[in-house]
């Protein structure tokens, strides 16, 4: 019982320390913006999104399944942040399975670089179909992805499935597996949840 008081404490501390930071920064765009200082009015609105950003990923990562195949979610390691991974504004959630030589993970990036071309590729998919098998373009929950077979060290075999989902790219990848497995560990994902929620 006092795990769950605690709990139930640290959710409703950190939802209004969230809110509350959401609230300042919305304050100060409103402030600043008021007072004509256009650039402190626009940092103030990054920072509300960027913290936005970080909520939505949070929710994502809470419907990540916690196990994939034979391997357990690191939760610990498990990175959510509002700034596009370095990649610029945007979302950003990983999380980890396994360990190596068997490792999988879950890289979910909002407005990825990536994304115009992998849909470029999908648009004409005998281009995207390599002859030699290692690239081909493949549907998961109705979503087209393109699937890359990666050779690893000792010749352990992995693959590396891209999934935009709008403006967002969802990658998973797995090493020393097969490609069914790849898809039925896709499979497993909530696609469309995440693609709701990331967009």
């Amino acid at each position: 019982m006092k795990h769950t008081i605690t709990l139930l404490a640290l959710m409703l501390f950190s939802s209004v320390v969230y809110s509350q930071d959401f609230n300042k920064s919305m304050t100060e765009a409103q402030t600043t913006y008021a007072a004509g200082n256009l650039n402190n009015s626009r940092f103030a609105m990054e920072q509300m999104l960027r913290n936005l950003d970080v909520e939505i990923g949070k929710e994502i990562l809470k419907m990540l399944p916690t196990k994939l195949e034979d391997r357990n979610a690191n939760v610990k390691e498990d990175d959510v942040n509002g700034t596009g991974g370095g990649v610029g504004m945007g979302l950003y959630v990983h999380r980890s399975y396994g360990t190596q030589p068997k490792a999988t993970t879950i890289d979910i990036i909002n407005n990825s670089p990536l994304i115009n071309s992998l849909q470029a590729l999908l648009a004409i998919p005998f281009v995207a179909n390599a002859g030699d098998g290692s690239q081909k373009v493949v549907k998961v929950q109705g979503y087209k992805a393109v699937l890359n077979r990666v050779e690893g060290e000792n010749a352990a075999v992995g693959y590396e499935l891209q999934i935009p989902l709008q403006n967002t790219l969802l990658t998973l990848k797995a090493d020393d597996t097969k490609e069914d497995n790849i898809l039925k560990m896709a499979n497993a994902l909530p696609i469309e949840k995440i693609a709701q929620m990331a967009k």
